[in-house]
């Protein structure tokens, strides 16, 4: 059953793994726990009640797509999946903390720490599941070496998004920031704009749709791949590079469900070798499985 809310978006997340036909712990043995630890093709446990219903949060593109592949496994095991489909990201997480959902995936670490710090909430990852190298698109413009003076680019506005876009913007040459702004930085810190740039903030879901009205817009990878213009990438992050690791997608659960048999459950469908495969064939680079 999938249920579709037009303007919230979420994240699903739930983890545990499955020790020995026990359930346990989502991550691997002798592991630190970490997003990055769990182990890959885990056992799914069975329900041990009425309870098997696994509600989750998601964006379409590509979580929702993601989390359809697990369904028919999860159904095997005696649960079942229901996917609540989000279209931006302001209320995901609400909608987690409350209650009305078991887990979320959407969002990556900085944003949820962001989120949590901002709302008070206890919100954790669990499972790190794939990276979305954010990307910068030709609009008006299409070459790098040639900016146009004024030229406008689009950027993400909440917090995390907007610093990563001006960090790769420095790593492009376009700009140079303030020694040691990292994750906080704004456009206020930007100290050297030698094509007097101007940036046009959005909220995320919105830089891909701007595309044709600015000369360039710094876009999360599905959001990308949602609006069609994956052929106008001139600029990427490296999937290699410590922004992988940072800016991973995670399933995220409130605290002190880390363990609960559903949380195990999902988390397991999700981290194995075929979700892998599915990601990494399926997206074209847009999207990079992190496990």
């Amino acid at each position: 059953m999938k249920k579709t809310f037009v303007s919230v978006a979420t994240s699903l997340a739930l983890a545990a793994t499955l020790t020995t036909g026990i359930a346990g712990s989502v991550f691997a043995e002798d592991a630190e726990k970490s997003v990055f630890d769990v182990e890959v093709n885990a056992e799914i446990p069975s329900p041990e009640d009425d309870d098997n219903v696994i509600t989750v949060g998601v964006v379409p593109t590509p979580h929702g797509e993601v989390l359809e592949q697990v369904q028919e496994k999860l159904e095997e095991a005696g649960w079942k999946l229901e996917l609540v489909t989000f279209d931006d990201y302001v209320l995901p997480n609400e909608a987690l903390s409350s209650g009305e959902l078991d887990a979320n995936y959407f969002q990556h670490e900085p944003y949820l720490d962001n989120y949590n710090e901002q709302h008070g909430t206890d919100l954790v990852g669990v499972a790190a599941v794939h990276f979305e190298p954010l990307g910068i698109y030709a609009g008006k413009s299409d070459d790098l070496e040639n900016i146009p003076d004024g030229a406008v680019f689009a950027v993400p506005n909440d917090t995390t998004n907007e610093a990563r876009a001006l960090l790769l913007l420095e790593a492009n040459g376009i700009i140079t920031l303030k020694e040691g702004v990292g994750l906080e930085a704004t456009p206020l810190d930007v100290v050297e704009n030698p094509h007097n740039i101007e940036f046009t903030e959005l909220a995320a879901e919105q830089t891909a749709k701007v595309i044709v009205d600015v000369d360039f817009a710094v876009v999360n990878g599905n959001y990308a791949i949602e609006g069609g213009i994956k052929d106008k990438l001139v600029a990427i992050e490296d999937a290699e590079s410590e922004a992988a690791q940072t800016y991973a997608n995670l399933i995220v659960v409130n605290a002190g469900d880390e363990e609960s048999l559903k949380t195990i459950a999902l988390v397991n469908a999700v981290i194995t070798d075929e979700i892998r495969d599915f990601i990494n064939d399926t997206y074209d680079g847009g999207v990079v499985a992190v496990f």
